[in-house]
């Protein structure tokens, strides 16, 4: 009886991380990688287990699509292990998410904001970004 109840336990807990990790080990860190000089750029560190962060993206998803050929938008998955996450937190100073850094069109960082933020803040942030 012990048996079954420790493959059980093992079905219950191991399976789901096992299946998140192989899920999530196919994505992508970024989804668009910025040519030094082009354009501005929003880069949103994220993670799919935050709650605030899954409320920006579906905010993000109503009003990039505005600005999408003049804002360069990079996402970068923070619980991935890679080298050029581990570059960029660090490179950021990022601590909390969900963090958008905001880069004018010659690469310099120019906003840093932690947290949610509310629709009518992001359109006017990716509003003035394009009129710089």
């Amino acid at each position: 009886m012990k048996f079954k109840n420790f493959i059980t336990i093992f079905l219950i807990f191991v399976i789901p991380v096992f299946a998140f990790m192989v899920l999530n080990s196919g994505k992508n860190t970024v989804s668009q990688k910025a040519e030094a000089g082009s354009k501005p750029q929003i880069i949103k560190f994220t993670s799919q287990m935050c709650l605030d962060c899954k409320k920006l993206n579906e905010t993000m998803h109503k009003v990039y699509p505005k600005y999408a050929d003049d804002i360069i938008l990079t996402e970068i998955q923070v619980q991935n292990n890679d080298e050029f996450t581990n570059e960029q937190i660090k490179k950021y100073n990022i601590s909390l998410v969900p963090t958008v850094v905001i880069l004018d069109k010659n690469g310099k960082k120019t906003h840093k904001i932690e947290g949610y933020i509310e629709e009518a803040n992001l359109e006017k942030l990716m509003k003035d970004l394009c009129n710089e």
